[in-house]
């Protein structure tokens, strides 16, 4: 069943828009360890041209994906149909990491206006772009019929309370703990990147 397309067209770019999140898989060059996050809301990920897509990258807890691109860019987004026929696209390519305050970012993040993704105003240390090399879909016969039950409260509270702590909470947050990947490898803010 499954079908590889040479570019996103207008009706994948519908139907990538209209699933309530996607995942980013990664993994260092030697050794380490693999990472497979979940990303959302879906408004954080826009398709720039058929080859080409970018997602805005929310401070979070760790940077491994952040590090695994700037150790040798590999990097899979992927997609499943939680609602209506089964599918699952994975999209394959080399990614870059774009970060906070770069005049790109400002080109880039300026995609995402008037988006609703809870905090990205406040919260975004980097946009990550994709050069897509494959973009494939498969069955996804096993992955279950979902109902989203409404997005979670916790990051804009989170955010609300580093903005009360002060202009450079978010900052400080993203150099003390999103400076290298679990296994060491540079990401945001390391004197190695």
């Amino acid at each position: 069943m499954g079908k590889v397309f040479e570019g996103i067209d207008s009706k994948l770019a519908a139907w990538i828009a209209a699933q309530p999140l996607f995942f980013v898989g990664t993994a260092p060059q030697t050794g380490g360890h693999v990472n497979v996050s979940p990303k959302g809301p879906i408004e954080s990920l826009v398709v720039l041209d058929p080859r080409t897509i970018a997602y805005l990258d929310l401070i979070g807890s760790g940077a491994e994906t952040a590090a695994h691109l700037r150790d040798n860019g590999r990097i899979c987004v992927m997609l499943c149909a939680f609602q209506g026929p089964p599918r699952v696209l994975r999209m394959h390519g080399a990614g870059r990491v774009v970060q906070a305050g770069s005049d790109e970012y400002g080109r880039l993040a300026a995609r995402f206006e008037g988006a609703p993704i809870p905090g990205a105003e406040h919260a975004s240390r980097s946009v990550v772009v994709v050069e897509l090399d494959r973009i494939a879909d498969s069955c996804g016969y096993d992955v279950p019929l979902m109902t989203p039950a409404g997005a979670r409260t916790q990051r804009d509270a989170w955010v609300a309370k580093k903005r009360r702590e002060g202009s450079d909470a978010l900052p400080a947050y993203v150099a003390e703990r999103n400076a290298e990947s679990i296994d060491g490898l540079p990401a945001f803010g390391s004197q190695r990147a």
